[in-house]
Parts: C-alpha cells; structure tokens; sequence
C-alpha cells in the first residue's frame, strides 16, 4: 500500500525573554526549520508573511501581550531618495560593491567583532566567536551571498551584509561595518545600494527586517519612502510613523494555534511510503 504524505513544516514557539527592543518587555518567536529541497519556496513564501531568516530557522515574534514588531520592505519601484540620502549616496561613492557566495572570512569577522564591541557590546550577539560566526554566515540552505564593500583608496573592507535573494526581492538578513565610519552613514548606504541591486535584477522590494515604533534601534528605517509594513496579516504603506502604536493589548496577539492555522504554506511535494 502507498501513503502520500505531505512535507509540511511544523511550528514551534520560544520560551519567553526580555525582549531587545522595548525595555520592560518580554518576547517570543514562532519558528520553522528550513531544510531540504523545498527550503527556497517555503523562504519565498513565509518572507511576505512577516518571517524571517537565520541560518535554517525561518521566524517571527509571537510575543503573549505585545504585537509592536512589524516587518519592513521597501518597494523599489516606488522609493525616491531623500536629500540627506542622496548626500549619503555621494559620501560613499568611494566604495566599490563585491558580490561573494556565503563564505565567511578572518577579514569579515575582524570587522564584525569591532562593529560588535562599537555598536552592540552588551547585545545577544556581544560573545560570538569566529565558528558561530562562520556559521551565521554559511549556514544557508537558500539561495544567500555576502556583499562587501570596500574602499578603492585604502583597498579596506569597511562593509559586510549577509542577503537572501528571494523570488520578489532581496532580504539583508545581517549588516555590519567600520564603527569608525560611522558619520558615512554606512548602514544607510548598504541599503541605498541593496535597492540599485534590486531595480537592476526586477526584484519588487528589498527586506529590512523589524520596524518596531518606539524603539531608537529601529526607528531609521522609516526614513526610507515606499516603506511597507506588515500589519495584521497583510502589507500596507506605512503612512505617519507616529500612527503606529506599540500594541500592548493582552488581546492583541492571536493564539499560536490560530496564528499557525493562518499560515499560507507554498504547494510542497508530496513523499510516498511503501508498506
């Protein structure tokens, strides 16, 4: 006898902690393994539904009294530069862009531990070393590259991003640069840059990750036009940040059976077992 079985992802939910974006609340995720063949279609999928990546896991907060979180993307057809971004763009016209597959090097994890101990020295990631770095990086079963910008003058590395490249757009899943550099604005570069390499291969939006209102963290990436965020179940312009309140309602946050149910899943192969 044959059985097909259908190669659905199960869900799992994190133990509460204190959350890094909102002081004196708590936090936790819903998340998936991403692995074998099906790994880039289910990515593709769960990414316009407010997922994101890291490594093999694909998640999104789940927090119990707290829906504050929203992912973020930009629709490159629609984005137009600010003045102070077209300034940013000039600052940096010094760098030239090199697209690597995800393998990790002493140079980048150099850059990494002092952009860490810059930005970031008392954060989740302050005590990475450079084998979990190196799998941060190179762990991927999807389709990922690793940007680098370097300095045509001094041939310095002075930007990294770690970037998804799905069906509809790119996703930064990590950034980090020269702390020293820090009055270029580099992390604003490195999206400016992400949104040309976008237009250029006809993909609709780049990712940002979380926008999260009133946190100081997060709140440069409603600097960008054309923002989306995903609220509600369903994409829709960001309009005036100030409108967006950090949900705090006990009732704000469906149940996780509920949230899972309403998940929509791409159209996964199916396996059959003989008996």
């Amino acid at each position: 006898m044959r059985h097909t079985l259908p190669l659905a992802p199960q869900f799992y939910v994190t133990a509460p902690q204190p959350c890094p974006y909102l002081e004196g609340r708590m936090e936790r995720k819903l998340f998936t393994a991403l692995q074998g063949e099906t790994a880039s279609q289910l990515n593709d999928e769960l990414s316009k539904q407010g997922f994101r990546r890291s490594q093999n896991v694909l998640y999104r907060p789940s927090c119990a009294d707290c829906a504050a979180c929203m992912s973020a993307r930009i629709v490159t057809e629609h984005f137009k530069p600010s003045k102070s971004q077209k300034r940013v763009l000039k600052k940096n016209a010094h760098l030239e862009r090199r697209v690597t597959s995800p393998w990790a090097t002493e140079e980048q994890y150099e850059l990494f531990r002092r952009y860490l101990d810059s930005r970031h020295a008392d954060g989740g990631m302050a005590d990475m070393d450079v084998f979990e770095f190196a799998a941060m990086i190179e762990e991927t079963p999807i389709r990922s590259r690793v940007i680098e910008y370097i300095d045509r003058n001094t041939k310095a590395l002075v930007a990294v991003c770690l970037t998804d490249v799905l069906k509809d757009g790119l996703s930064l899943v990590y950034s980090f640069f020269d702390p020293d550099l820090a009055h270029t604005s580099l992390g604003t570069y490195i999206i400016l840059d992400h949104i040309d390499i976008a237009r250029a291969g006809d993909l609709p939006h780049v990712y940002l990750g979380y926008w999260v209102p009133g946190s100081p963290k997060m709140g440069y990436k409603a600097n960008f036009s054309a923002l989306e965020i995903y609220k509600q179940n369903e994409w829709a312009p960001l309009g005036e940040p100030a409108s967006h309140e950090a949900e705090t309602h006990p009732l704000s946050t469906a149940p996780i059976a509920e949230q899972v149910a309403n998940i929509s899943l791409p159209d996964l192969p199916a396996h059959r077992l003989k008996r």
